[in-house]
């Protein structure tokens, strides 16, 4: 799917989700209609999702840990699909640096670091070594909800 100045336009109107098709339409001067069909059209391609967000910070008992995992084989691709489905885990990226993999992760209470290590990331063959750091605070961080 080509990606043009117009979709982009939208894309950046529906930063706040609840921005009606009508008022993005007024404000870009294009019908309601070519924002609904290129919404759809975008949604369908994989390269837009309307989902609330929310800032983990402000969530009692929550807390977002960053971790950079070093593997001891080289199909970063299909390990970087198979953590990205552990519980907890919000994303999981390919990365160049020290790191093979950076996940982002979402912990509550009752499921805390230890629970995703000994639970979660056991599971996965292949994980030579893992650094974690802990978000003590975020700007502009939001996240879905996984729980």
């Amino acid at each position: 799917m080509k990606i043009d100045k117009t979709n982009i336009d939208i894309i950046r109107e529906l930063k706040d989700g609840k921005r009606s098709f009508k008022k993005i339409a007024d404000k870009l001067q294009i019908t309601e209609n070519t924002v609904r069909s290129r919404v759809n059209k975008l949604q369908e391609e994989g390269v837009l999702e309307i989902c609330g967000l929310v800032d983990p910070a402000t969530l009692p008992g929550h807390r977002v840990v960053i971790i950079g995992i070093k593997l001891s084989e080289m199909n970063l691709v299909e390990k970087g699909a198979e953590i990205s489905r552990l519980k907890g885990v919000i994303s999981a990226s390919v990365v160049t640096g020290r790191f093979d993999l950076i996940i982002l992760v979402l912990f509550k209470k009752g499921f805390g670091l230890l629970e995703f290590y000994t639970e979660e990331i056991s599971k996965i063959e292949g994980v030579r070594s893992v650094e974690t750091f802990v978000v003590y605070k975020s700007y502009n961080l939001k996240v879905p909800y996984i729980f």
